[in-house]
């Protein structure tokens, strides 16, 4: 049942702060991320806005300074406090965001007895919206606890520790292919529509590459060689002097969800931006794969094609763009995912924090090239 799945959900994003201090909940690392509190209110203010206003008569909007502090990118809906200074929100206090939370929640169990047309497919475009903030809160987190001189711990479990196998190729024959969602159950507008597209025949690695396969980029000087980056990659090692992933410390460990913890050579490298992952497969010989390859070599390999899902997101070639005929849905909601379609690049499979039953094989995640704190890795093509 929709409402049972939909509460469920919303109970989660609360268990998530449950380990974190009341000083935890405004941390704000860096502008692209966003505090803990702010993913709660702003989550809450999609069901508000979107769902409850306009189909649940008598419902009480939240107030419209509310609305200012926690509307990410909706310009439909209005005007919206500066994404880089959402850290400095202190009002409202935790307390009145959660009880915000369980009104707007007892609006949606009343609006599900009877919901009107249309209604269902908003209320779970908000769960998926929910639980995409769900990792998104873990990873903002990340980037948070690793700039303290004390390496806070969110939870001692909250780790991934996953070898990799030795590396195989897996064939993919080419030819003219279908890409994108199949079926009816739910998808975001930028997996459709379903379409075809010719790939030349490639292969795959079946397996992540390792922290010690990066190691030995980093000291046969993949940091200081500037003809294996792009210029833009290339520049942004000389600014911020890259020289190892986001959260290396030195040769041996890394920071985690679960404090600093030894670094296993065999378990797969994470955080990287794009460039990084670029970098990494044109000093190996290979290169990334595109997001069709991806999609379509999973689709003939399956479970071959180890860790795919729950492990990392993973880099591709393709930069994000429309699929041939894709139109955004009208209104606010059309703000969604059409509007990002420049300068990102697209990611496949999901990762260790992404929610249980939010991975889908079309699933296109996207991020800016520069961007490391996300839980990214590499699988090479050739």
């Amino acid at each position: 049942m929709l409402l049972d799945t939909l509460l469920a959900v919303r109970r989660r994003s609360e268990a998530l702060i449950a380990p974190l201090e009341p000083e935890d909940l405004m941390l704000q690392g860096m502008p692209d991320a966003s505090p803990p509190k702010w993913h709660l209110g702003h989550t809450t203010w999609f069901f508000d806005t979107f769902v409850l206003q306009p189909h649940a008569p008598g419902h009480q909007a939240c107030d419209p300074l509310w609305s200012y502090q926690f509307n990410s990118y909706y310009e439909a809906v209005g005007a919206r406090h500066p994404r880089p200074q959402r850290g400095l929100l202190s009002r409202p206090a935790i307390a009145e965001v959660l009880a915000w939370r369980q009104r707007v929640d007892a609006g949606l169990e009343a609006l599900l007895q009877d919901p009107p047309e249309g209604v269902t497919a908003l209320v779970e475009l908000g769960l998926q919206h929910e639980q995409q903030h769900q990792e998104l809160l873990l990873m903002d987190l990340l980037d948070g606890f690793h700039r303290q001189p004390l390496e806070p711990i969110y939870n001692p479990e909250a780790e991934l520790s996953l070898p990799m196998a030795p590396v195989k190729w897996l064939p993919c024959h080419g030819g003219l292919t279908e890409i994108g969602h199949q079926g009816d159950k739910f998808h975001f507008d930028n997996e459709t529509p379903q379409h075809r597209v010719w790939l030349e025949p490639f292969e795959l690695s079946n397996s992540l590459v390792s922290n010690a396969a990066y190691a030995a980029f980093i000291t046969d000087g993949g940091y200081q060689r500037p003809e294996l980056w792009m210029s833009e990659g290339w520049a942004l090692v000389q600014e911020h002097q890259w020289q190892a992933p986001r959260y290396w410390r030195g040769d041996t460990t890394e920071f985690t969800l679960a404090g600093r913890r030894g670094r296993d050579p065999q378990a797969p490298v994470r955080h990287l931006s794009w460039f990084e992952a670029d970098a990494y497969a044109r000093w190996s010989g290979g290169r990334l794969p595109t997001e069709e390859e991806w999609e379509h070599a999973y689709g003939l390999h399956g479970s071959a094609m180890q860790n795919a899902h729950r492990v990392l997101w993973q880099w591709t070639a393709s930069a994000y763009s429309p699929y041939p005929g894709f139109r955004p849905v009208e209104g606010a909601i059309g703000e969604y995912n059409g509007k990002f379609m420049s300068s990102q690049m697209v990611l496949r499979g999901s990762s260790w924090l992404t929610p249980k039953g939010h991975e889908r094989d079309s699933y296109r995640n996207f991020f800016p090239p520069a961007s490391r704190w996300m839980a990214s890795g590499i699988r090479l093509a050739r």
